[in-house]
């Protein structure tokens, strides 16, 4: 209708072609004033600013996580390398021994030279895929230093152990070595 407005007073004579030409020009103008380009932009700016910082910190946040399971991972990967090749064989093995592992007695079997090495703490016990492997006390201590909850076993005596406390009531009952149960 603002053209048909325009148009009449047109006709009438009240305003000529370059002042109509005019005020739709400076109706175009008004509508620009009122949203300032800068103020739109700066606006969006700031907002497209934030937006990349957040995705920024949430970028970091994945790599961070991804990094953390990668080296969980590798530290996996080389206990298993480490324990699978120095493990000992137990094809032979005629003997069960008897351990606590998580509140409760777990077996494994061995040789009689594998029991006796256990018992002097020349040989750990692992665990591996919810299995259990015997292992020299060298590789031992490279699995402890990755995950110390995989060493389930070493029966390293000390002499202090050896030697009964005086309030011990059952010092003069010594326990042989070589007990089977």
């Amino acid at each position: 209708m603002a053209n048909s407005l325009q148009e009449q007073l047109l006709r009438a004579g009240l305003v000529d072609e370059k002042k109509l030409r005019q005020a739709r020009q400076g109706n175009k103008q008004d509508k620009k004033q009122k949203a300032p380009k800068g103020a739109r932009n700066s606006q969006q700016t700031s907002e497209a600013e934030l937006a990349r910082r957040q995705q920024a910190e949430r970028s970091r946040e994945l790599n961070r996580q991804r990094e953390v399971e990668a080296a969980r991972k590798a530290r996996e990967a080389q206990l298993r390398q480490i324990i699978e090749a120095n493990r000992l064989p137990r094809r032979e093995a005629d003997v069960t021994y008897h351990f606590e592992h998580d509140g409760k007695v777990r077996r494994i079997h061995v040789t009689r030279d594998q029991q006796a090495r256990l018992g002097l703490g020349q040989l750990g016990i692992v665990t591996l895929a919810g299995g259990y492997e015997l292992l020299p006390l060298e590789a031992i201590e490279k699995v402890r230093e990755r995950d110390p909850a995989a060493v389930i076993l070493i029966d390293a005596t000390d002499d202090k152990s050896q030697t009964p406390d005086a309030d011990d009531p059952y010092a003069a009952y010594q326990v042989p070595d070589d007990l089977m149960w």
